[in-house]
This record gives C-alpha cells, structure tokens and sequence, in this order.
C-alpha cells in the first residue's frame, strides 16, 4: 500500500513539474498580449492625439489632444519594455518561483487598477477646479477630460488583465 502512494505521490510531481512550464508560459504570452493590446492603444492615441493637437482650434479640444499624447507616451514607455520582459522571460520555473511570479502579477494590475482610479478622480478634479478658474478653464476641461478618458481605459484593462491572471492562476490550486 504504501509502495502505491509512493508511486501516485512522484507521479503527481512528475506531471506538476510538465504542467509548470506550460502554465509559465501561458502567463507570459498573456502578458505579451496584454503590452501589445496596450502599446496599440498607446500607439492609436499618439497618433490621432498629434493629428487633433495640431489641428484644433478649440483651447479646451488641443488641450484633451495634447494630454492623451503624452499620457500615451508614458504607456507606450510601459507597454515595450513590458512586452520585452514577456517574451524573454523563462518559463521553467519551480513552484514557488512560479507561485511567487503569479502573486506579482495579480499584484501588480489590481494596484494599477487602484491607480486608474486615482487618475480618474485628478480628471474630475481639472474639470471642476475649471470651474473657478475662467482664465484656465479650457486647458484645466481638456486635460481633465483626457485623464478621464486615459484613466478609464486604464482602469478597464487593468481589471480585465487582473481577471485574465486571476483565474487563470486558479490552475495552481489545481496543481498543489
């Protein structure tokens, strides 16, 4: 009997230690597409930003342009170095490696996400610090209006890269 455990015990192991690999690398290709998905946006953003920044004739509308520029700047500074780390990351992990890079993960997109919310509230801020301030009222509308936007975005992907993490990090569970 205890031969029998013996056996079912290093079997589980053996197929732990196939399954890790393949569960690392799943997460990493996540994240790939999550810094793609995101360094689209940025790129998108940066472009139509220039276009509208230069082009609008409205304080208020060049301001909003002006602010998704650079605030798409930032993310496409995030998204490339992210997405490089990715893709060049090793997969062989042992579990606690593997637990402790899944944990970070997780981590790391729901304190984003917090984040997200922050910069949603600095938007709402600008535009209600516009309201007592005529002589800035359209740059303070139009960037508090483009941190709304960029925040909310922000927000949803984040959340959404947490949930893609999160469970697929429930595939641990199943492993332990």
């Amino acid at each position: 009997m205890r031969t029998i455990f013996l056996i079912f015990l290093f079997a589980t192991f053996a197929v732990q230690a196939q399954d890790l690999p393949s569960f690392n690398q799943a997460r990493l290709k996540t994240d790939q597409h999550l810094m793609l998905s995101l360094g689209t946006w940025a790129g998108a953003n940066i472009t139509a930003g220039t276009i509208g920044w230069a082009t609008a004739q409205q304080p208020e509308l060049k301001a909003f342009h002006q602010m998704n520029v650079m605030w798409n700047a930032v993310n496409l500074g995030l998204a490339i170095p992210g997405y490089l780390r990715a893709r060049n990351s090793k997969a062989v992990l042992s579990m606690s490696q593997t637990l402790s890079e899944q944990q970070k993960t997780e981590r790391i997109f729901l304190f984003n996400t917090g984040l997200d919310v922050a910069y949603m509230t600095a938007g709402f801020l600008l535009c209600s610090m516009a309201l007592n301030n005529q002589a800035k009222a359209s740059q303070l509308n139009g960037f508090g209006n483009g941190l709304i936007l960029q925040g909310s975005f922000l927000f949803a992907f984040d959340l959404t890269a947490f949930a893609i993490h999160h469970r697929h990090g429930k595939q641990l569970v199943k492993m332990l």
